[in-house]
């Protein structure tokens, strides 16, 4: 979960107060004594500070925790240049300062409110040295915000006390504010050194604006000697002789041009009016911080502010590396969910999270590519065609297509790079075909669709599903549902690429039958909403047609909310479920917890005659 800035502190009795540790932010897994501890970004922190890792090991419950690694320096304070130089600064304390708690026990926390978090999460943490509990106050946020300027503090964080735990999501129910200025900045390049210095003179500074880079200043205070020569072990592989600005930079000595791909922070005093900064002085680099965060620091849009600016283009992107392959990503700050305020950026980063469980339920289909360049507000449109702009990286197949009367050029999606890719151009989710191109005429599973009308229930919905199983446990059929990610639940049953579509199609049609038989009250066959009314649920069986997609196990949907076509156990599926309940925030969190439980529908497949001779 990440926070909005605000310019000044303020007293309320609804929000607690915490200090705003500097250091590295840290997530920790424990569970079965075996620790986890990694950046935002994923990077594993176990070798750089062994220490914190074995600590944790002594805590006596499985829990995931997020907090931020600190040293404490000789004042008390926490001192992040030695942190980022650790292995020379070992004499000084090490801690790991705990705020929340994600998970307990196997169970995720993220739905009870801050304080209660907080509550469980001190009962939680043995008295330890290096583990420490990251206490707060409430209401008094102006009191303490001066108590942390009086001891030189980099600011305090406020927190609504009864929010949830939105992860990923940067919310205005978490505000950081700042006693020192400072800005975080992409690194453009470095002039020569003069003098008795060596390596580098100044750092030039960049930040995006308008799908390009804006200069911003440059800085040649604030280095150790060792930070000297760190920092141009990092960006001397990075040199390139062209400019990333397409505006004439004037700096006092010549300048070597880098790849913008580091960031950097800086302490300054105000910004000039033509956005540059004053005074600069250089903290660190920021390693954990992808270029993509990166912008002029100002409050964030309020909700009403976003929605206004969904569509608009957005200026920042960022280059994703996957091999020797690279995948421009632009407009990531892009509302997508309004009510939600997720962005491009975020939608992209969940896919690459999940690929490596959404990935088989993709690999070697064709893809019908549904877009929402402009986020859900907008009715988007399926694209089929590759096209001439598809990268040559980018896999595909041409086929007939019988709707479109001619050859389809459709993109297959076997990996991470593709994946951001389709994303990149708006795919909010992903429709690959039931069949791969190795067996285009026989399907991998069957998919029963129970689509409800606008006046059904979701009860009904579940009464519906649990026909079906009932059903195919008479057959002797394995069978797996998942939510549909908007208002209904899909039905899948593996079928091992061994009958044609037309014959899966019939057993999907004669199963449809048979439930609707038993609940005729509120299930149609009927697809024309008009004949069938608006308070019956279809049974869709013509799912199971060549061409035929519908949304990946995994796959956001452009709905409110953003949901997750999640797959579910079957003792899941009873009254309380809602088709609302997996979203962008905990889908990944589940699936770690519990694995891909969705994989037996890509298994060998069930026997169609020996399932209709039960039936007869």
């Amino acid at each position: 979960m990440l926070a909005r800035e605000t310019n000044s502190a303020f007293d309320d009795q609804q929000w607690l107060f915490e200090i705003k540790w500097d250091g590295y932010r840290a997530i920790s897994e424990i569970k079965e004594g075996k620790v986890l501890l990694y950046s935002r970004n994923g990077n594993s922190f176990l070798n750089d500070y062994p220490l914190v890792a074995n600590e944790l090991k002594k805590i006596k419950h499985d829990a995931i925790l997020d907090g931020e690694i600190v040293i404490l320096n000789d004042e008390g304070k926490s001192d992040f240049q030695k942190l980022q130089h650790y292995e020379d600064n070992t004499q000084y304390p090490i801690c790991y300062y705990v705020f929340d708690l994600l998970s307990l026990n196997g169970q995720s926390t993220y739905d009870l409110p801050l304080l209660q978090r907080k509550e469980l999460l001190k009962k939680l943490l043995p008295k330890n040295a290096v583990i420490k509990y990251s206490d707060h106050i409430t209401k008094t946020g102006k009191d303490f915000f001066e108590a942390a300027k009086k001891r030189d503090l980099e600011g305090i964080m406020a927190k609504k006390a009864d929010s949830l735990y939105l992860p990923g999501v940067r919310t205005s129910n978490w505000l950081k504010i700042k006693y020192h200025k400072s800005q975080e900045v992409i690194i453009a390049g470095f002039t020569q050194p003069t003098g008795s210095r060596k390596y580098f003179g100044a750092l030039v500074l960049a930040i995006p604006e308008g799908g390009k880079l804006k200069y911003v200043g440059h800085t040649g205070s604030g280095f150790t000697d060792k930070d000297l020569k760190d920092i141009y072990d990092i960006l001397k592989p990075l040199i390139q002789t062209k400019s990333p600005f397409d505006e004439v930079i004037k700096t006092n000595a010549p300048v070597t041009w880098i790849k913008p791909i580091v960031v950097g922070e800086i302490k300054f005093t105000a910004w000039t009016t033509d956005n540059k900064m004053r005074h600069p002085i250089f903290l660190r680099l920021r390693i954990d911080k992808p270029v993509n965060e990166i912008n002029m620091t100002t409050v964030k849009k309020t909700k009403v502010q976003a929605e206004q600016t969904v569509g608009e283009e957005k200026p920042n992107g960022a280059i994703r590396t996957f091999g020797k392959i690279k995948v421009t990503t632009t407009n990531l700050n892009k509302i997508y969910f309004p009510d939600e305020a997720i962005t491009k950026g975020m939608v992209i980063d969940y896919y690459q999270q999940v690929a490596d469980y959404l990935l088989p339920y993709l690999k070697d289909r064709p893809e019908s590519l549904k877009r929402n360049p402009n986020g859900i507000l907008d009715k988007g449109f399926f694209h089929k065609d590759a096209g001439d702009e598809a990268p040559d990286w980018v896999k595909s197949v041409k086929l007939y297509s019988e709707s479109a009367k001619k050859e389809i050029d459709y993109i297959i999606c076997n990996d991470k790079q593709t994946l951001a890719y389709l994303n990149n151009l708006g795919c909010i989710e992903l429709n690959p075909w039931n069949s791969t191109k190795k067996e285009l005429d026989k399907p991998d599973y069957l998919i029963i669709d129970i689509d409800p009308s606008e006046k059904n229930t979701f009860e009904q919905v579940i009464q519906t599903a649990l026909a079906f199983k009932a059903i195919l446990n008479k057959a002797g059929a394995d069978c797996y549902c998942k939510t549909s990610g908007a208002t209904g639940l899909h039905i899948f049953i593996p079928m091992g690429k061994k009958y044609l579509y037309e014959q899966v199609k019939d057993f999907a049609h004669f199963l449809c039958i048979r439930v609707n038989e038993q609940l005729p009250a509120f299930t149609s066959l009927d697809r024309n909403l008009q004949k069938r009314g608006n308070n019956k649920i279809y049974l869709d069986y013509l799912q199971n047609r060549r061409g035929q997609t519908i949304a990946a196990a995994y796959s956001l949907r452009p709905h409110p909310g953003a949901t997750v076509s999640m797959p579910l156990l079957w003792k899941e599926v009873k009254p309380g479920l809602t088709p609302s309940a997996f979203t962008i925030h905990n889908a990944l969190p589940r699936i770690k917890k519990i694995g891909d439980i969705f994989s037996h529908v890509l298994g060998k497949g069930i026997d169609l005659k020996k399932c209709l001779e039960k039936l007869s």
